[in-house]
C-alpha cells in the first residue's frame, strides 16, 4: 500500500500502572501469564486533514479475582491524511491497520517500560499484534 498518510506526532497521552498492595504485588508476580492484552483505537477529525488517533492499551487479568494489577496507556498518534484521499474505507484501514503497524514497536518498547518498572522485569512479548488480521476478523 502506497503511503497516503504521514505521521506528525506520537506521544504517551495517559498511563496507569495500579498495584494496590504488596500481597496484590506477589500474586500477580506468580499470575501474571494469565494476563491479556487489550487493544482499543478510536480517532477523531482535526483540521487541516490531520486525524488524532488514540491506541488504549489494557494489559490486565479478565478472571474475578481481588488481587490484580492493572497496567493501562494511551498512546496517541496525530496523522495527515494526503489531500487526494477521500474513499472512507481506505482511510478506515489506514487509521485501524497501517498506523498501527507504524507505531507498534512504540507502543511495545512503552508496554514492556510500564512493566518493568513496575516491578515485572522477566515480561516480555513473544508474539506480535497482526493488525491485518483483526482489521479482516473485524470488518469483513
Amino acid at each position: 500500500m502506497t503511503k497516503n498518510y504521514r505521521i506528525l506526532a506520537q506521544f504517551v497521552k495517559d498511563m496507569s500502572s495500579e498495584t494496590p498492595d504488596v500481597e496484590t504485588y506477589m500474586y500477580v508476580k506468580d499470575n501474571i501469564l494469565k494476563y491479556n492484552l487489550g487493544i482499543n483505537i478510536t480517532s477523531k477529525a482535526l483540521k487541516s486533514r490531520m486525524i488524532e488517533i488514540d491506541t488504549a492499551i489494557k494489559f490486565n487479568n479478565k478472571e474475578e479475582n481481588v488481587k490484580k494489577s492493572i497496567f493501562e496507556f494511551i498512546y496517541t498518534t496525530v496523522i495527515r491524511i494526503d489531500e487526494k484521499l477521500n474513499d472512507k474505507k481506505t482511510l478506515e484501514k489506514i487509521v485501524l491497520v497501517e498506523v498501527q503497524k507504524d507505531i507498534y514497536p512504540n507502543i511495545e518498547k512503552t508496554l514492556l517500560n510500564l512493566l518493568h518498572n513496575s516491578g515485572y522485569p522477566s515480561i516480555k512479548v513473544d508474539k506480535k499484534v497482526d493488525f491485518d488480521e483483526l482489521y479482516k476478523k473485524n470488518f469483513n
